[in-house]
Parts: C-alpha cells; sequence; structure tokens
C-alpha cells in the first residue's frame, strides 16, 4: 500500500530521523517500496512508496510530502511541478493560495501533507474519494500522522488505547467508519477534506462534497459519446506506465474496464477471476462470458477453504484496522495470482455502483419510498388498520408480506437500510458484555449514518444514497478491502472509474438516468449496450461473494481456526461467552450464510488482536 507518516510540534531530539523511520517500516513491510524521510526541529515527514507515488521536498522551514500522483488543474503549478518537482510546486502554493484552494488544485488519489515550521502550521489532505487514508491523532500540542494506523502507533506519543466505540461499530458495519478509528484519540480524515493545524490547535473542513445536478438537459446520445470518452482517457491515464491488469469477476463495472483496456491498449488486457467450487457462489461462466467477447488473456484460481485457513492470519495483519468483508480473501488470491505474473499494477472497477445506481438496494428503497406518497391519513386509517388488524393475518401470506412492506417503509431514511443489521437483530445486550457495552453507544451507528445523508444536498432519493455510499460503502469498506488486499499481494492499484472527471460526470446525470423506476444503472447500461455482451448486461449483481459459512460446516481446519478464535476472543471480555456458544452451536446450522457472517467478523476481530499483541481493550 505504501503512505506516507510524521510530524508537527513534537521535539525528538536528534533521534528526529529513527524515529519518522520507524514510523514508515510498516508502510512498506509488504510492497517493499524504499521510504524516503526528513527531519527538522520539530516536524518530520517520510514517503514510502514505488517511484512516481513518492514526492519528498523540503525548502527552508517548509516541508511537503505526498504519496501518490495528483494532477494539477493549476497552469502555473503544473509548470513548477514540471521544473522542480510535485511536492517543491504545492510548497509554493501553500503559500500563496492557502490549504483550501490548494488542495481543490489537485485532482486524483493522493495523501498530502504541509509542514511549516516558521509559522507553527500544518496541513494534512487526502483526495476527493478517500481512496489514500490518512490518520491523525492530537499528543499534547503534537500533531501525528501516518496513512496507517499501525505507522502512527510506532510514534513515542501515539499510545495505543483501543476505543470500544470503534470496535461497537466494527462489529456494527464491519469495518471501522470514518472519522473513527479503533483507536482512543486517533481520527481518520473523511474524503475530500483537510486539516490545519496551527499551534496545537485543529480544524477539519471539507474542500469537495459531491454536488449533484439533477435537472440534466443533454441527449442521450452527446452523454454516451462523452461517457465512452471518459472510459478510455481515465483507463489509459490510470495504467501509468505499468504493466497492468484487471479483476474481472463478470459483472458490468470489471467487463468493462477490461474491454476498454483492450481497446486502449491495443493487446488482449490481463484479466484474473475468482471462482468457487461451492453452489451459488461460483460466478466463474460470466467473467469467461467476458474474457471471449473482449478477447483478454485470461487467467482463473479457484479459492479452496484451505486457501482460507492460510489468508486469514494474513488479512488481519495487513489490516491496520479490524475489517470483516470476507471478499478481501479472493480479492487477495486474485492479486497474488497477477502478481506472479508480472503485473504491477490492478485495475478494479469499484465505483461504478455508487456512480451510477448498480446496488440493489436502490430498487429496493425506491419501492419502500412509494409508500410515503400515500396520504398520511388514508396510511393510519384504513390500510394499516386493515393490515394489522385482519383476523388471523399472521397466516395470510399476503398480509404477512404487506406487514413486512409497511413496517419497514414506516422507518425513516437511513435508518431503514439497516433494518436487516445482523448486530440489530441480536440486540447489543445480547452479544457484548455490560462492562464493554458502558464504554460504548449503541445509537451512535445510525446516529453518524443520518449525519451523513444529511450533508447531501440532493433533492431525490437516489442521488441521497449515492452520497451515502460513496463514504460508508465505498471510501470505508471496498477501497480498503482492494488496497489492502493488493498491498498484502504487493501489488499497486488503480480504480478508472474513480477518475475525478468521471466522478463529475456522474453527478450530471438525472435520478432517472441511474434508477429508471427499478431499473439499475439505466443510463450506464444503455450506453454499454453492443459494447458489453447481452448475458453481463442483465445478469445479476454477484461479485467476489466467499461461501464462508457453507465451507464452515464442511471443512475440519476452518471449524478449528474459527472455533479456536472465538474461545479466546471470549476472554476479551467483549463478545459474550454465551453468545458466541449460540452462534456457533445453534444458529450457524439453522443459516450458514446468514449467521456466518457474524462467526467470521468476531474470528476476524480476534485475528487482528493477535497480530497486536500488545493490544488492550
Amino acid at each position: 500500500m505504501s503512505g506516507l507518516c510524521g510530524w508537527m510540534g513534537y521535539s525528538a531530539g536528534g533521534a528526529g530521523k529513527e524515529v519518522v523511520d520507524a514510523m514508515a517500516a510498516p508502510l512498506a513491510r509488504f510492497d517493499q517500496a524504499p521510504a524516503h524521510s526528513e527531519a527538522a526541529a520539530r516536524s518530520a515527514a517520510a514517503v514510502a512508496a514505488q517511484a512516481g507515488s513518492a514526492h519528498l521536498h523540503r525548502d527552508g522551514s517548509v516541508l511537503v510530502a505526498v504519496w501518490g500522483s495528483p494532477v494539477l488543474r493549476d497552469a502555473a503549478l503544473t509548470q513548477q511541478a514540471a521544473a522542480h518537482g510535485l511536492a517543491a510546486a504545492l510548497g509554493t502554493a501553500w503559500r500563496q493560495l492557502g490549504a483550501e484552494r490548494l488542495c481543490a488544485a489537485l485532482q486524483g488519489a493522493f495523501a498530502l501533507c504541509v509542514l511549516d515550521e516558521a509559522s507553527g502550521e500544518a496541513m494534512l489532505a487526502t483526495d476527493r474519494l478517500g481512496t489514500h487514508p490518512l490518520y491523525w491523532q492530537l499528543a499534547g500540542e503534537s500533531l501525528l500522522f501516518a496513512s496507517s494506523a499501525d505507522a502512527l502507533a510506532r510514534h513515542p506519543q501515539a499510545g495505543s488505547a483501543l476505543d470500544a466505540q470503534g470496535l461497537y461499530n466494527y462489529v456494527y458495519f464491519h469495518m471501522v467508519p470514518s472519522p473513527g478509528t479503533a483507536y482512543r484519540n486517533q481520527q481518520r480524515l473523511l474524503p475530500g477534506e483537510f486539516l490545519h493545524y496551527r499551534q496545537g490547535r485543529i480544524e477539519t473542513r471539507p474542500y469537495w462534497r459531491m454536488q449533484f445536478q439533477e435537472e440534466g438537459k443533454r441527449s442521450f446520445a452527446e452523454l454516451r459519446e462523452e461517457f465512452l470518452s471518459l472510459l478510455r482517457s481515465s483507463v489509459r491515464e490510470a495504467a501509468g506506465g505499468q504493466k497492468v491488469g484487471a479483476f474481472l469477476s463478470g459483472g458490468t463495472d470489471s467487463s468493462t474496464i477490461a474491454g476498454i483496456l483492450c481497446d486502449v491498449g491495443g493487446v488482449p488486457a490481463q484479466t484474473y477471476s475468482i471462482g468457487f467450487e461451492a453452489q451459488g457462489y461460483d460466478e466463474m461462466e460470466y467473467a469467461r462470458i467476458a474474457s471471449r467477447h473482449f478477447g483478454t488473456a485470461h487467467h482463473e484460481y479457484y479459492v479452496t477453504p484451505d486457501d482460507v485457513v492460510s489468508a486469514i492470519p494474513q488479512i488481519a495483519q495487513v489490516f491496520d484496522q479490524p475489517f470483516g468483508n470476507a471478499s478481501a480473501v479472493p480479492a487477495f488470491y486474485c492479486a497474488r495470482m497477477a502478481r506472479a505474473d508480472g503485473i504491477t499494477r490492478m485495475f478494479g472497477g469499484d465505483g461504478g455502483d455508487e456512480l451510477f445506481g448498480g446496488n440493489e438496494r436502490y430498487a429496493k428503497q425506491h419501492v419502500f419510498a412509494l409508500y410515503e406518497r400515500v396520504p398520511e391519513l388514508l396510511r393510519k386509517a384504513l390500510l394499516e388498520p386493515a393490515v394489522f388488524n385482519f383476523p388471523g393475518g399472521e397466516r395470510v401470506r399476503l398480509l404477512r408480506k404487506a406487514r413486512s412492506y409497511i413496517e419497514q417503509a414506516s422507518v425513516a431514511m437511513p435508518a431503514r437500510l439497516e433494518t436487516y443489521n445482523l448486530l440489530g437483530r441480536y440486540g447489543p445486550q445480547q452479544v457484548f458484555t455490560d462492562e464493554f457495552l458502558a464504554g460504548a453507544d449503541i445509537g451512535q451507528p445510525l446516529a453518524s449514518l443520518s449525519h451523513t445523508y444529511g450533508q447531501s444536498e440532493a433533492k431525490s432519493l437516489i442521488n441521497r444514497m449515492l452520497a451515502l455510499d460513496l463514504k460508508i460503502t465505498l471510501a470505508d469498506n471496498d477501497l480498503p478491502k482492494v488496497m489492502k488486499a493488493c498491498e498484502l499481494a504487493g501489488m499497486e492499484v488503480a480504480f478508472p472509474f474513480l477518475n475525478d472527471e468521471m466522478v463529475a460526470f456522474s453527478a450530471g446525470l438525472t435520478p432517472q438516468q441511474k434508477l429508471n423506476g427499478t431499473q439499475l444503472r439505466w443510463f450506464f447500461k444503455e450506453a454499454l449496450r453492443g459494447f458489453l455482451p447481452d448475458a453481463i448486461i442483465i445478469k445479476q449483481k454477484h461479485g467476489f461473494g466467499l461461501p464462508f459459512g457453507v465451507w464452515l460446516q464442511q471443512h475440519k481446519p476452518l471449524q478449528q481456526l474459527a472455533s479456536d478464535s472465538l474461545t479466546d476472543l471470549k476472554k476479551r471480555k467483549i463478545v459474550r461467552g454465551e453468545f458466541i456458544e449460540q452462534l456457533v452451536g445453534q444458529h450457524l446450522s439453522e443459516h450458514a450464510g446468514y449467521h456466518g457472517t457474524m462467526v467470521w467478523v468476531l474470528m476476524m476481530l480476534e485475528q487482528w488482536f493477535r497480530q497486536r499483541p500488545a493490544l488492550r481493550v
């Protein structure tokens, strides 16, 4: 993954370079990227990244570090960067433009720090979609920062006390959503946010937020032409002169990237797919359809239960926060296969759903929202009494469905999205110990969702959900999953759909062009009709889901690993022992797929602890 780290306002005596180099070590532990560092009296920074993605410059009192290869939107800055280097140009821009205007001048994926000892100021920033994370902590009057919590923890003032709220949020969301972390007093910058530090005081502000233009007037033909042009340019730019390959699940996003890569490269794209020998989970045939259609050089690997057992400790090691998305395992094996072929950068199709309206829940919530259009008097005086008070209604299938529909439709957004949340179904008091819950607010996850949802100024339901998912689903979940899986494999990764111009284009589509009734991704699919195989356009969404629950009932080593992990987790006094026993002894046999998810989430929490034995709750 690589990254940057450092501090402002801390005096390390004569050991500044040794301290910052120690912080940087975890950033390059898997990809062996070279690290470069600078240390002054009260500031230091290091960047660990492959050539072209690491920029470090010191000019007098100003130290600038950049991880990534951002594009400059300002012509004068572009000229300065060409003449003196990117970091030097950004140091000049910091003095001339200030933090907010400097960030607005950057495009692409990056993390940035500017440290100015003379003024006692510092700035941190991450890119608009949060692709390159940045953690920070105020220790006394010292600002500490790093792209990884593991790197930040190496600073002598960082501390390692865990945050009960962060761990609770992990079990709720299966990841720790920003700005929170698993550590007390540590935070993460939100996508499109910058931090300004001045002599011990902190201010964070957004420099970018998705702005939807919902009254689009452009013709379909004009939009389609621009869309295809943007696809080609974003794929071409994302290649960056590397030997590239592409994940290929057989879905619309990965198939589109693979097809465009064949077009712009002029040779068969190297594509990589993962399969599973488990009924209902293997989607390899769709990947083969896409490969045959575009003529890619296709590579396949079937993940086994033994592979999962082998990967679990490695996955827990590479993630600096507890992370419970099991599809990180197939993503790792896919990237590892490509790495063995000499590929240095993989393309992920992530972002397509969140930009163009591809998740099934968008259609589902559209149906629920229809109930809100029914006059309240009619709902309360006629419909709901008839449905809920009908004698014997629980035995009538149609009435049971009507009750379920009304119950869910009556829940306000975005809480309605969490009506099937596993932790909500079990009940926090049944899952966690009283001691642990005393340090957590069980209402905080929904409150944070509501806060993020309410920040969008979009008028339509679909765009409000897309804005929420850009943060929760993409920045907090899918991007870390792919980034960390590729880091473990020693692989760089790029996301062509997240090109800033592509993001702006998607914001200009009308709500109906994203969700036409209950038709998902209407514009996207119509624009690519004739380019993508029809079988890919009409298929149901799937992805790299792992059949963990199914395998857990059949594979003894996997059972043993899960059992040992959950037994040790009991000793940490976070989760009730009786809940773990009921989960494994009863729930799992009732519905392996559903309850297997919670087994995975808790197992990965314990595995994360095992990789960091010094941590205590």
